[in-house]
């Protein structure tokens, strides 16, 4: 009967289901956007030059049409990204959306920078060297 059972199962064949497409995980610095969502002029390149200095690859930047972000997000296209993790931290963001997008070939993430910025990329005010 046994034997009956299992070559039933190969007559009828058993289709393997079909497993979801995986977008691509990328072993490099990511695709960033960054957009001036906080209306203070500069701020794109600044945030810029900042994320750069920390390993990340900005391939473009400019201002956003609104203006009046008080807080930066960070909306992941590519949520595979293995250093997403690694950009919410040095943003130091819990603001993290991710977005189904037909960008995620092009762009891993998009920074819309909010007026919070400048805590973001000075160093800490009050830590100076005075001891002269």
């Amino acid at each position: 009967m046994l034997v009956f059972v299992a070559l039933l199962a190969l007559v009828t064949g058993c289709k393997e289901k079909e497993l979801p497409k995986v977008q691509e995980k990328r072993k490099y610095a990511g695709s960033l956007e960054v957009l001036n969502s906080c209306g203070e002029v500069g701020s794109a390149a600044k945030m810029t030059s900042f994320l750069r200095r920390n390993g990340f690859d900005v391939v473009s930047y400019r201002n956003d049409l609104l203006q009046n972000y008080d807080e930066t997000i960070l909306v992941l296209r590519n949520p595979e990204w293995e250093g997403a993790q690694a950009l919410a931290q040095t943003l130091q963001t819990k603001n993290i959306m991710k977005v189904a997008s037909k960008r995620a070939n092009d762009i891993d993430a998009t920074i819309y920078i909010g007026k919070d910025f400048k805590q973001i990329i000075e160093p800490e005010q009050g830590e100076t060297n005075d001891k002269e």
